[in-house]
């Protein structure tokens, strides 16, 4: 493992991967964590702007170019920016049911599927995990 092809790699696509790591590891501990206490509140609004976060710097990178300069793992984002509102709302009216579905859809699809993908061959944080080296182009080519 090595982290030099994330450091050697534009600063949007390190700040998306930092926060990616950071927003999955807190929602790992607010998944298991009691809920409805003032630390499950806090953490969720923190893991919230990560995930915020995450979505907004994702249109930033392009590296697969499906759609022009975008790819579906940027619909991706665009679901968690419609779906973070409304799991905000559910919570704050105490609607639990909708909030906990939508907040472990956002968890599954926009951090461990969206996950997933970028531990395949040719992308970085497959070289970070598994020490390779591979070519990391652009849409612009």
């Amino acid at each position: 493992m090595t982290f030099a092809p994330l450091l050697a790699a534009p600063f949007a696509v390190q700040v998306h991967a930092f926060v990616a790591i950071a927003a999955f590891a807190l929602g790992v501990v607010q998944l298991v964590a009691p809920k409805g206490t003032l630390p499950h509140r806090t953490l969720g609004w923190i893991w919230s702007a990560l995930m915020a976060v995450v979505a907004l710097t994702s249109f930033a990178i392009h590296t697969i170019c499906t759609f022009g300069d975008f790819s579906l793992i940027h619909g991706l984002s665009i679901l968690t920016l419609a779906t973070l509102p409304y799991a905000l709302w559910n919570a704050r009216h105490h609607h639990v049911a909708n909030h906990a579905r939508a907040m472990r859809l956002l968890f599954v699809s926009a951090l461990v599927i969206a996950g997933a993908f970028t531990l395949l061959p040719g992308r970085i944080m497959h070289d970070v995990m598994f020490g390779t080296v591979s070519h990391h182009g652009s849409c612009d080519g």
